[in-house]
């Protein structure tokens, strides 16, 4: 389970609780934040997953970079439009469905949803563009 995405976010949250008078305990690791071995223990457990946490973001740098260079990284493949798009977009846009509605009709999880929706928008904003020039 997962507590605090840092050790200066998990001292916040065992200080901000210590002030209401609540201590964390952990029998599987034996620590208990209401003595001071237990607030060190808790504190060195956090620092060192931080420290291994960026260690393997900067191997995964490395990594992502080396492939590049060799030609092998080529990121994710971008999604395709679904074939209803246009219409389920113009539905959407005048209010006819919710979000939530045009994605359970495109099947698409809410997150793609409004990627292709702001790449949709853009490609629309430069076909404006385009055309004023012309």
């Amino acid at each position: 389970m997962l507590l605090a995405r840092s050790t200066k976010d998990l001292l916040h949250i065992t200080d901000f609780l210590a002030k209401k008078k609540v201590h964390l305990v952990s029998f599987k690791e034996n620590i208990d934040t209401s003595t001071p071995t237990g607030k060190l223990m808790l504190t060195m457990i956090a620092a060192i997953n931080e420290f291994e946490r960026t260690n393997l973001l900067e191997r995964q740098r490395e990594g992502i970079l080396i492939a590049k260079e060799l030609g092998k990284y080529k990121g994710r493949k971008p999604i395709p439009f679904p074939e209803n798009w246009k219409d389920i977009y113009n539905s959407w846009k005048t209010r006819e469905i919710t979000g939530t509605r045009a994605m359970e009709i495109l099947n698409l999880k809410k997150t793609t949803f409004y990627k292709l929706l702001r790449e949709w928008e853009e490609i629309q904003e430069i076909n404006i563009k385009l055309k004023k020039e012309i």
